[in-house]
């Protein structure tokens, strides 16, 4: 009798240490999947974006694709009228010296002329080559910048080229506090990651311009209006970049716009948010820009 009792107190004991381990191994198998559905929805959120920004990328290159095929179309028709003069003239020259009409100085004025002609096939080319380089590094800066800024979010940062130069919009809410002209500890680290994309290319210029909504600028400080508030928002930017992050003062220029470039109608309270940003313009130095054209002159 006593056997069959140490025996069903061994099994009531071993079962009890079975439900034991079954349900701590349901609580890890819980954690796990719960471990396992954040990491998917973190991995849906960064593949959409990166997706987006794919997206938004192939966009941009289909339309640098049209701007190219434009203007290889038109050099084309220049190369072609070049080429229709180039051989008009060698054979009219070519007719005269052999008939003895054209003089001497007649005929070395007709060959500069065609010497002249070459040249500016030769800086056509050339240019249409230069165009088509700061393409392909406004593209590639569009790219770096994309990847720095990845983790701001959209609606704050807005990248793109426009006019042949590449455009960095920053929201107001982001940069000041309303009404303010000191940067924010959150613009702060935007503006990092921007000072570092454009510390590693020394070959371009930064403008940065402020931009205000219409509504009249009230304040017992000493700016005025919205024309001194915008300015004096584009300089808190450029001091804060070449104060705290070393970006060189002789590249950047700092402009207010006040109210009279804005993206949208000041009809409404998000327009006018939309029309309140500080805009760096990314362009490159102006001297390398018109040393395309000296060469053919």
């Amino acid at each position: 009798m006593r056997k069959i009792v140490l025996f069903s107190l061994s099994v009531l004991l071993f079962a009890s240490c079975n439900k034991k381990q079954l349900a701590q191994l349901n609580k890890e198998k819980a954690e796990l999947q719960a471990l396992l559905d954040k990491n998917k929805a973190d991995c849906d959120a960064l593949t959409s974006k990166l997706n987006n920004d794919i997206s938004d990328l192939k966009n941009q290159i289909k339309l640098k694709d049209g701007d190219v095929t434009n203007e290889r179309a038109k050099l084309k028709a220049l190369e072609d009228e070049l080429a229709y003069l180039k051989r008009t003239n060698t054979n009219l020259l070519d007719r005269l010296s052999d008939l003895s009409i054209v003089s001497k100085d007649g005929a070395e004025s007709i060959k500069k002329s065609l010497d002249a002609l070459n040249r500016q096939s030769s800086y056509i080319q050339d240019l249409n080559s230069n165009l088509r380089r700061k393409d392909s590094l406004n593209l590639a800066l569009v790219m770096s910048l994309k990847r720095s800024l990845d983790n701001v979010n959209d609606e704050d940062v807005n990248i793109e080229v426009k006019k042949g130069v590449v455009y960095i919009s920053l929201s107001d809410k982001m940069l000041f506090k309303y009404g303010s002209y000191e940067i924010t500890p959150q613009a702060e680290t935007v503006l990092s990651k921007i000072a570092k994309v454009v510390n590693d290319r020394k070959d371009f210029d930064i403008l940065v311009e402020g931009h205000t909504d219409s509504v009249p600028y009230n304040s017992a400080s000493v700016l005025e209006d919205n024309w001194d508030l915008s300015a004096k928002r584009a300089t808190s930017v450029v001091r804060t970049l070449q104060k705290k992050y070393s970006v060189a003062p002789e590249r950047m220029t700092a402009g207010g716009r006040g109210e009279y470039v804005p993206k949208v109608a000041n009809d409404s309270s998000k327009n006018r948010s939309v029309n309140r940003r500080t805009e760096i313009v990314i362009l490159p130095k102006l001297d390398q820009f018109f040393q395309m054209f000296e060469g053919g002159k």
